[in-house]
C-alpha cells in the first residue's frame, strides 16, 4: 500500500497555502478555499492509499471551505466522505443540513452536492481523519446512503466507537512512520481490501441508529457492495497465477458457490472474468513503445498467465490475431 507524507514546513511560507490547495484538490476532491493565516500556512498530511479507498490524517490551520456547483459539474468522482474530527471544531452545510462537529464526532459528505464549512481551532490547527470512497461501496440502500449525508454521529459507543478507534489505529500506524519511504506501513498490499471492509462495514453499523432498521441491510444492496468488494480484490491480484475462485471465496468468508452465483447475477463466470481482465492488461502492455523489448512471454507470465501457448490462444480468441501480431500492428500505428 502507498503511504505519502506531505508537510507545508518544507516551503517557503508564500508557496505554503497554494501547495496545501493543490494538494487537497488532488488527493480528495476540488473545493475553493480560504483562510486568514493564507500567508504563512501550517499543514501536515498522511495519506494512505488502499485502492479504491483512500484515507487521510490531516492537521492544519483555520481555512473555510466550498465545494461548488461549477466545480461538481467539471469533475465529479461520485465519492462519500467520511470526516472524523480529532481536534478542534468543524462546520458544513450541506444537503440542507447545518452541522457543527466537534472532537470525536463522525459525519458523511457528498461530492456531488455542493457544501460550504470551515474549521475553527483554539490550539492553532485542526486534526481530522477523512476517508473517502465510491458510494457504491457503502453496503447501504442509496436512499438510505443520502440520509446520512451531513449528519452527525457519535463516537462515544457502539459502532461508532468501534469506527472512530479503527480510523485513528490505522492513522497512527502508518502516520508513525513517516520518516520512512512510501509503502512503510505494516499492512500488506494485499490486506487492502479486507482494511476497507472493515471500514465500510463499521460505518455502515455506526448509520444504524439513524436508519431505518428494516432497510438498512437491504440483500441486493449488500451483494452489490460485495461484488464490487471482490472486484478491487481481482484487480490488485491479477498477476497473481494462485488467484482462483477458492482464494477470491475464501478472502471474502463466502462458499464458492456463492461466489459462482454473484458472479452469474452479474453476467460472467468467475475464472472468464479473472480471465478477460488479464488479457486486457497484457493487451496495453502490447501495445506500449516503452515495453516493445520485453518478450511476449514475459508479459503474459507478468498478468498471471503460467503456459504461453494457453496465453496465446486466449489471446486469439479474444482478439483475433497472436499477441506478436496485435503488438506490431500497435507499435506501426
Amino acid at each position: 500500500m502507498d503511504v505519502h507524507h506531505f508537510t507545508t514546513d518544507a516551503l517557503d511560507p508564500a508557496e505554503r497555502f497554494g501547495a496545501w490547495h493543490d494538494l487537497t484538490a488532488t488527493a480528495l476532491i476540488p473545493t475553493v478555499i480560504g483562510s486568514e493565516h493564507a500567508d504563512d500556512f501550517h499543514a501536515e498530511a498522511h495519506i494512505l492509499d488502499l485502492g479504491a479507498v483512500q484515507v487521510a490524517a490531516m492537521r492544519y490551520r483555520p481555512l473555510s471551505s466550498s465545494r461548488t456547483p461549477r466545480l461538481i459539474s467539471r469533475s465529479d468522482p461520485g465519492y462519500y466522505q467520511l470526516s472524523l474530527t480529532l481536534s478542534g471544531e468543524m462546520w458544513i452545510s450541506q444537503g440542507g443540513r447545518d452541522t457543527t462537529l466537534g472532537a470525536g464526532d463522525l459525519m458523511v459528505y457528498d461530492s456531488s452536492l455542493p457544501f460550504h464549512g470551515g474549521t475553527r481551532s483554539e490550539e492553532g490547527r485542526l486534526g481530522h481523519i477523512v476517508a473517502q470512497f465510491p458510494k457504491a461501496l457503502l453496503p447501504l440502500p442509496a436512499r438510505e446512503a443520502e440520509r446520512l449525508v451531513a449528519l452527525r454521529m457519535g463516537s462515544d459507543s457502539g459502532f461508532g466507537a468501534m469506527l472512530a478507534q479503527f480510523l485513528v489505529r490505522l492513522a497512527a500506524d502508518w502516520g508513525s512512520r513517516q520518516d520512512e519511504a512510501p509503502g512503510g506501513a505494516s499492512f500488506a498490499e494485499s490486506e487492502a481490501p479486507r482494511l476497507t471492509r472493515v471500514m465500510l462495514d463499521l460505518l455502515a453499523g455506526a448509520a444504524g441508529p439513524y436508519l431505518d432498521a428494516a432497510s438498512a441491510q437491504e440483500p441486493e444492496s449488500r451483494r452489490h457492495a460485495l461484488f464490487l468488494r471482490i472486484q478491487e480484490f481481482v484487480r490488485l491480484r491479477l498477476a497473481d497465477p494462485g488467484l482462483t475462485p477458492h482464494t477470491i471465496a475464501a478472502a471474502h468468508h463466502i462458499s464458492v458457490r456463492y461466489l459462482h452465483l454473484l458472479c452469474q447475477e452479474h453476467g460472467v463466470t468467475v475464472s472468464g472474468w479473472i480471465r478477460d481482465r488479464r488479457l486486457d492488461r497484457a493487451r496495453r502492455d502490447l501495445a506500449d513503445p516503452a515495453q516493445r523489448a520485453a518478450p511476449v512471454h514475459d508479459i503474459a507470465a507478468r498478468w498471471g498467465f503460467r503456459h504461453h501457448a494457453a496465453f496465446s490462444r486466449a489471446f486469439r480468441t479474444a482478439y483475433g490475431c497472436t499477441p506478436s501480431e496485435y503488438r506490431a500492428c500497435a507499435q506501426r500505428q
